[in-house]
């Protein structure tokens, strides 16, 4: 996939190739395509002598890089590192090379900070929040992680975002929540949500049934398993539990103070707030209720998702 700042694709390219090939002045082709004639020439030359396979993008990483620090300076700024546990600043002066070389090559060898580090001993003494192992169920509808979103609703007319901080700007204080429900499958990151008034259990029962039904009905998948916190509500509440047994889900539960353990749901909340709730300035609650089904269709089928290539959800299924 192209960066972002690109005038052309693999298919604009190939496009370009053709035309000057067919025919075209390399002139006319850029004021086309809105690029310059030496990226013309460009492309012409690399189809010319690859085929498709030169209109692919490169690594702009450069083939050498002289200046780069030796592995026998690396080697000395590793052992004084692994010898004194010290940080860059420290050892810079030990050592006379720039502690900004240092840190370079501290990232590049992958040790630890020294706040996770025993002093005395140099064995790493605090866990991180995350791990570097990574899981993903085999079948769509074997995980469905749930969550619940709490947003501040909107006063009519618009709050803070459209009228600005000031003494008479519209408060939202004292007109509710709303309460986002989740539900995003582990394998196709295929989503569901809705808007309700609580989280109480029967809300998030008839939640959980009507995600069901709409992964059945819509994509062909059947629930199996269902991951949630530890909330009273997804552990106590007979309504959630009875919805779980009729439509024979088991139920799954994070390590306690370990949110990230349902991260996938986690994430996805952040995503709804930059792209949904706080994508642009809502001058009505119900304006911003109503756009959640747009944005949801576009997410799953046709919004990259940087965990599948940059593909769509709703590719998975496909797949």
């Amino acid at each position: 996939m192209s960066h972002g700042n690109a005038r052309t694709n693999e298919f604009g390219r190939l496009l370009i190739a053709k035309r000057v090939l067919a025919g075209h002045k390399p002139g006319e082709v850029a004021k086309q395509l809105g690029v310059s004639r030496q990226t013309v020439h460009k492309w012409v030359r690399r189809y010319q002598a690859e085929g498709t396979a030169g209109l692919v993008d490169r690594s702009s990483r450069p083939h050498s890089s002289p200046r780069r620090t030796s592995s026998k300076v690396a080697a000395r700024i590793t052992t004084a590192r692994l010898k004194h546990f010290a940080g860059p600043v420290a050892l810079s002066g030990m050592l006379g090379i720039p502690a900004s070389t240092i840190g370079v090559v501290l990232r590049r060898e992958g040790l630890p900070r020294l706040a996770n580090l025993d002093r005395v001993t140099g064995e790493i003494v605090r866990g991180r929040k995350f791990s570097e192992l990574r899981y993903e169920h085999r079948d769509p509808g074997s995980l469905l992680h749930v969550d619940v979103k709490k947003l501040g609703r909107i006063p009519k007319g618009g709050g803070w975002r459209v009228h600005g901080l000031g003494h008479n700007t519209p408060r939202g204080r004292g007109i509710g929540w709303d309460f986002v429900h989740v539900a995003i499958d582990d394998r196709t990151r295929i989503a569901y949500c809705e808007v309700h008034a609580d989280e109480k259990g029967p809300t998030c029962a008839e939640f959980l049934h009507r995600a069901a039904q709409w992964f059945h009905d819509t994509h062909r998948v059947t629930i199996r398993r269902v991951l949630t916190d530890n909330a009273k509500t997804y552990r106590y509440s007979r309504d959630w539990i009875a919805v779980c047994q009729t439509l024979q889900i088991k139920r799954r539960f994070i390590k306690a103070h370990c949110p990230w353990t349902n991260g996938k749901a986690e994430r996805f909340n952040r995503t709804l707030l930059t792209e949904w709730a706080y994508s642009r300035s809502w001058t009505y609650n119900h304006q911003r209720t109503r756009a959640l089904d747009n944005y949801l269709r576009r997410y799953n089928t046709r919004r990259g998702h940087s965990a599948l290539g940059g593909r769509p959800p709703v590719s998975r299924l496909a797949a």
